[in-house]
């Protein structure tokens, strides 16, 4: 008994040219390689799921039609069995020479490539080692792959290749395609969860005269009908939160959004983000339902790792969690001079803030000395009024301007997954932060808040007390896969030349 196995997936003109010659054999036959349609395909898992329980040895009449890749194939002369795999699993099919005839079963064995695409249809039985199989009762050719498979044993091991060749990583490894059938059941849990709690899905533009929502450098495109420049959306938020004015009070996007910063394991140019805003909600209500939503997430796909989801996260302050990793209070040196001063004299800390503002430098020690250390489930409040031009600011008991807002981060894994507000929603205030911002990018902050004029006349209309919040989907991905590196998650990530 031979097995045929898999190539790798050069451009090797020997095996191109075996491939074109088999090709033209099935034409020539009257085989049309490349047909229109196969109706009446049931997933393989389907068919696993009709037989659970048959035993080692037993004969059934029930009739399947599947379809997929051939994956592997064993034996020559009057039998000989191939593995078939779809989306959702990898069967046995046995092909016998007095149920197909010679010219077919040579046809199966001879004519047709590990790679290719076929339909079967075939009678389910149980082999006496209790793998379940069918038996080849008819088949047809529905895509002559004229480029060999990755190997099969040891799938495409080249990272960047894999990332540039989808379809061949999805073709060789079992492992990318479950993590992004579970990446589409973790962005249906999250809809679901949403839908069910009366949110409406929206859709808002990508191309925008100004963006805003959040502190980032954009993409800039050209419009030539209309003369004038455009910019990729760095967020949804602000198109969002007119829609709260407008009176829709539930509402949310999952889409794409697009930043013009560095690519890292956890950055892309191009990633998705989930936005919802609830009218007459806070902070306080966005963090329970952030918790509520990815716990309902972890529990529906049944995640089983390292990551902590169902049980309370962790909730503490900024200041608090950058106090207790470098023993600098922040809040007590509230300029870039003063905040820079106590850097250079902490020796816990290597920091370079020549250059930097006040808000960059608290974001620098977040990100070097906190960040990295929050891998359970852990939301950190009370953000400083400079790092956030949207947040409402906290309430005191004594009214007493802290400088701080209702705003939290969410971490887990050791990167940010979500941010949220209480949302400004005085127009006046909100005047001032915009003003506030452009100083900032005089001051040489490149990913200052652009100024809106017309989301704060939106504002001017009316808009109730609101939570929002925004949700990394492909870092949400990243945790619950056991991935390291946003290019596993994404499809098709943002490449280097």
């Amino acid at each position: 008994m031979t097995e045929d196995t898999a190539a790798d997936p050069g451009d090797g003109t020997d095996l191109l040219a075996v491939r074109r010659a088999k090709l033209e054999r099935l034409r020539a036959a009257d085989v049309d390689p490349y047909p229109h349609d196969f109706d009446g395909v049931e997933p393989i898992a389907a068919v696993r799921e009709r037989h659970a329980g048959l035993e080692d040895g037993a004969e059934t009449d029930v009739r399947h039609r599947i379809a997929g890749r051939l994956v592997a194939r064993r034996g020559q002369g009057k039998m000989a069995f191939l593995d078939l795999v779809d989306r959702s699993g990898r069967l046995q099919l046995q092909a016998k020479l007095d149920v197909l005839g010679d010219e077919r079963m040579s046809r199966l064995l001879d004519d047709l490539d590990l790679g290719d695409l076929i339909g079967v249809d075939g009678t389910a039985f149980m082999s006496r080692r209790g793998e379940l199989s069918l038996r080849i009762t008819d088949y047809t050719v529905l895509a002559k792959a004229l480029r060999p498979p990755p190997d099969k044993h040891h799938g495409l091991q080249d990272t960047e290749l894999r990332q540039r060749r989808r379809e061949l990583d999805l073709i060789g490894n079992e492992e990318t395609r479950e993590a992004f059938i579970l990446r589409s059941r973790i962005v249906s849990e999250i809809r679901r969860f949403l839908d069910a709690d009366g949110f409406l899905e929206v859709e808002t533009p990508v191309l925008q005269p100004l963006y805003g929502g959040a502190l980032a450098r954009p993409f800039v495109t050209h419009h030539n009908a209309l003369g004038r420049d455009l910019y990729l959306r760095i967020a949804t938020e602000l198109y969002l939160k007119r829609l709260i004015v407008g009176g829709l009070e539930r509402v949310y996007e999952l889409g794409k959004n697009f930043r013009n910063e560095g690519i890292s394991h956890k950055h892309n140019p191009e990633f998705t983000m989930l936005e919802w805003y609830e009218a007459y909600a806070d902070v306080e209500d966005a963090a329970d339902r952030l918790e509520a939503c990815v716990q309902h997430v972890a529990r529906a796909i049944d995640y089983d790792g390292e990551i902590r989801w169902t049980e309370p996260w962790k909730r503490q302050t900024l200041a608090g969690a950058i106090e207790e990793q470098t023993g600098i209070d922040v809040l007590a040196h509230r300029s870039s001079e003063a905040l820079s001063a106590v850097i250079r004299a902490t020796d816990a800390v290597d920091l370079d803030p020549d250059g930097r503002t006040w808000p960059q430098l608290v974001d620098d020690l977040l990100s070097k000395y906190v960040e990295p250390k929050l891998i359970q489930p852990t939301m950190l409040f009370d953000y400083p009024v400079e790092l956030s031009p949207f947040a409402k600011r906290k309430r005191t008991a004594s009214g007493e301007d802290t400088g701080l807002v209702e705003r939290f981060e969410a971490f887990a894994l050791g990167m940010e997954i979500a941010n949220a507000f209480s949302e400004l929603n005085d127009p006046d205030e909100q005047r001032r932060r915009f003003e506030e911002q452009a100083r900032l990018e005089l001051e040489g902050d490149d990913e200052a808040q652009q100024y809106d004029e017309s989301f704060v006349e939106a504002l001017e209309q009316g808009m109730p007390p609101t939570g929002g919040l925004g949700l990394g989907v492909d870092r949400l991905v990243i945790c619950m896969t056991g991935r390291n590196t946003i290019r596993e998650v994404v499809l098709f990530p943002t490449m280097r030349d």
